[in-house]
């Protein structure tokens, strides 16, 4: 028992190191390599750039810049979005969610937009940019953590409707950004900006392995394995009888479906109760029926 509440504890303490240094690294990036260059982010990132636009451009509000106060806004357009997480997908997301998101806000304040930008080139800047945010925001993912905006609305369609998902949400806020920064920029910073965003989304899904469905089955002849998976995982499991063609003895069959994330944990688990199972893991397996996708 206390293995496992260490173990439990280990694992809280990685995600939150995954989701504060991933929070902190996709700011750095933003601030210092994006911002500099008048690039525009897409999703709800974006959206908070236009309307800071707005506010200073267009009503002409005193605001220094060099504040960026994205962040601020950020936050404010993502308080109906906790509330609608809270009412879909529960306590303990809005919360994780409100936490992330106030670091994420405090942090784009914080840190200073350079009167120069670091890499002038905007090729180099669009494509460096998208890797340094794009791993960040895998590392807060894989924290089981979520920055807000799109990932909220997608996660709640997602469990309310068949087919939907965060990709789709994404793609419908971004042609509505990128829409509007046609009519207002050149379109040499939308293609570049464009650029940025494909690099992320390319990052992102490198290092969020969670969103990576792998099947395994597992050759054992012990007993108890299925009952230490289910209990320590939450993932349902199917046992089979076979036996070994050269030996003629009894052998279970398992078969689990999982996140490539679970891998690590899963193999500890068959491990410590048969060091001598034979384990088969397949990845990027479609799912249909009663899987839950996980943060």
């Amino acid at each position: 028992m206390n293995f496992l509440k260490s173990a439990k504890r280990r694992e809280w303490m990685a995600q939150l190191a995954y989701s504060v240094g991933g929070n902190l690294l996709y700011c750095v990036g933003f601030n210092l390599l994006i911002v500099p260059m008048g690039f525009y982010s897409g999703g709800f990132m974006g959206m908070s750039q236009l309307a800071g636009l707005f506010l200073t451009e267009g009503l002409h509000l005193p605001i220094p810049p060099e504040a960026n106060i994205t962040g601020i806004i950020y936050f404010a357009i993502n308080i109906p979005l906790m509330y609608l997480g809270y009412r879909v997908l529960g306590k303990e997301f809005a919360v994780k969610t409100l936490v992330m998101t106030g670091m994420m806000s405090a942090f784009l304040v914080a840190i200073p937009i350079p009167g120069t930008p670091y890499v002038e080139d905007y090729l180099t800047a669009s494509i460096i940019g998208g890797i340094v945010c794009g791993l960040g925001s895998g590392l807060v993912l894989r924290g089981r953590s979520s920055a807000g905006g799109q990932d909220i609305i997608g996660l709640c369609c997602a469990k309310k409707l068949p087919g939907f998902s965060v990709g789709k949400v994404t793609i419908i806020i971004n042609i509505f950004v990128y829409g509007v920064c046609m009519f207002l920029f050149d379109i040499e910073i939308v293609i570049y900006s464009l650029i940025y965003a494909t690099v992320l989304s390319l990052a992102v899904d490198r290092v969020h392995i969670q969103n990576i469905n792998t099947s395994v089955m597992i050759f054992t002849k012990k007993i108890g394995i299925s009952k230490a998976i289910m209990e320590q995982t939450g993932r349902g499991v199917t046992n089979w009888d076979g036996e070994g063609a050269y030996t003629n003895r009894t052998s279970y069959i398992l078969f689990v479906m999982i996140s490539k994330y679970e891998v690590a944990q899963l193999k500890k688990i068959v491990r410590s109760l048969d060091p001598n199972a034979f384990m088969i893991f397949t990845e990027g397996c479609s799912v249909e029926g009663n899987f839950e996708k996980r943060l």
